[in-house]
């Protein structure tokens, strides 16, 4: 299919990170971009201010007109979409030109340079940082997360270089074929989709061997490629860490070189091995290290990446999309790193029945370490309940003595009534959207106090 010959590129599930990066880049095109979603949003309200039409009811008659012509109109969905779906059902028995997101994003990037970042944890950080030190040579990015630094998950440049997030989920990261790849981690996860670690596993592998001339690996995963590794030995080592007024300082050793001073504004070490992964795929592209070292000192982060809603010298509220053990361990060390005698509370939204059944062990632990934990019920997205497997069920498995469930309509009480001078809202859900509510509650109770 040539893109170029489509008028009409029409959503189903526009409002995700990765599909609404997708549908900016078309109206960048000036195609005709309209669109389905669930639920109103921030992403779908600036799309709105782009003109995309964008309707939140599943029904046919909501489809515009002019998107009606199988002819001039490409479909583009998610595989979050149930199969149900009566939109999606509708063009599929009339013979439209479907894709799903991936395809798309691995035709757009078929013909240019594309560096492609994959891994369990840490891609969206790591694909942000990368897309940010390539805007010095035009590089057009597609992130999974909303760019602090452009307020966007889109960085458009030319159609010559590609900074790619490459999602695992549904096996995605198949459809590309990248230049420069990057795997930043393997963990178990989505095995409502793989089953087993095992096939996972195998996907990676699959994706590293698509990688056509540099692949970036974290020191320790089991795939052939240049190592990167935070105080150890590696092809890229960050080493002399410290930190200075909330930011790291510290050094980098390349296959061939050597840098000193760079600094970097994201806490916890897990994010100087996200700045490390990128820093290795743009010195593997040619950007010079000195070039590297002012875009990271630059870089603002990414929107609920450890993103502060709230900081000041008597309270703290933090926003983070952690929804694995492996995150929510990482924001609780980044945490104590930076408030090391402070007492923190956690507000944690489970992702998915599936990943709750089979991580439960290790959310237990992982949220264990906080000094109070407040759970929320678990966010079905695309699941329907499995038997026994509940928030309830879950807290129980906590070893805390400080611990609760909670409600979206008793959320901002049970937060007050807690002593805690650091909170942290972690999750994949609408935890996202909670926090915008609590947020700005807390600084309208504060105001009044004043």
């Amino acid at each position: 299919m040539n893109l170029n010959s489509i008028h009409n590129v029409y959503f189903v599930g526009i409002g995700g990170i990765g599909m609404s990066a997708i549908a900016r880049y078309f109206v960048s095109l000036g195609k005709n971009v309209a669109g389905y979603d669930k639920t109103p949003s921030q992403i779908t309200d600036d799309l709105d201010d782009l003109g995309v039409q964008i309707h939140f009811d599943d029904d046919i008659k909501n489809i515009p007109i002019s998107f009606l012509n199988k002819e001039k109109t490409l479909v583009i969905f998610t595989p979050a979409i149930p199969k149900n779906h009566s939109e999606l059902i509708y063009f599929k028995e009339n013979n439209f030109n479907i894709l799903k997101r991936a395809q798309v994003l691995g035709m757009i990037s078929k013909n240019t340079f594309c560096l492609a970042v994959a891994g369990t944890h840490g891609k969206t950080t790591t694909s942000a940082i990368l897309g940010h030190i390539m805007t010095r040579v035009n590089a057009t990015s597609f992130l999974g997360g909303i760019s602090e630094n452009y307020n966007s998950n889109l960085l458009l440049g030319e159609d010559k270089i590609c900074v790619v997030e490459a999602d695992e989920f549904d096996r995605s990261f198949l459809q590309l074929h990248p230049n420069i790849g990057c795997v930043t981690s393997m963990d178990a996860d989505h095995l409502d989709i793989y089953k087993e670690a095992s096939a996972l596993e195998d996907s990676f592998v699959a994706f590293s061997q698509q990688v056509s001339e540099t692949l970036i690996v974290a020191k320790g995963l089991p795939l052939k490629g240049l190592t990167y590794a935070v105080n150890e030995t590696a092809d890229y080592q960050a080493y002399n860490l410290k930190i200075e007024i909330g930011k790291y300082i510290f050094d980098v050793k390349t296959p061939v070189s050597e840098i000193k001073n760079i600094e970097f504004h994201l806490p916890g070490k897990h994010n100087v091995m996200n700045a490390l992964a990128a820093l290795a795929m743009a010195d593997s592209y040619g950007i010079s290290l000195e070039e590297i070292k002012q875009s990271l000192a630059t870089f603002k982060g990414v929107k609920r990446r450890f993103t502060y809603k709230i900081k000041t010298n008597d309270f703290v509220l933090i926003d983070d999309y952690a929804h694995h053990p492996t995150e929510i361990s990482a924001v609780q060390n980044a945490i104590r790193e930076m408030y090391p005698t402070e007492k923190v509370l956690v507000v944690f939204q489970p992702h998915l029945f599936s990943r709750t059944q089979d991580f439960a062990d290790d959310f237990a632990s992982a949220l264990s370490k906080f000094d109070e934990v407040l759970l929320l019920d678990i966010y079905p997205a695309r699941e329907l309940p499995i038997p026994g497997i509940t928030g309830e069920w879950l807290l129980n498995k906590i070893n805390n003595p400080h611990k609760k469930m909670t409600q979206k309509e008793t959320l901002l009480k049970d937060i007050q009534q807690s002593s805690a001078k650091v909170v942290a809202m972690l999750g994949a859900g609408d935890i996202g959207v909670m926090i915008t509510e609590i947020t700005s509650q807390i600084l309208k109770i504060n105001q009044d106090e004043i």
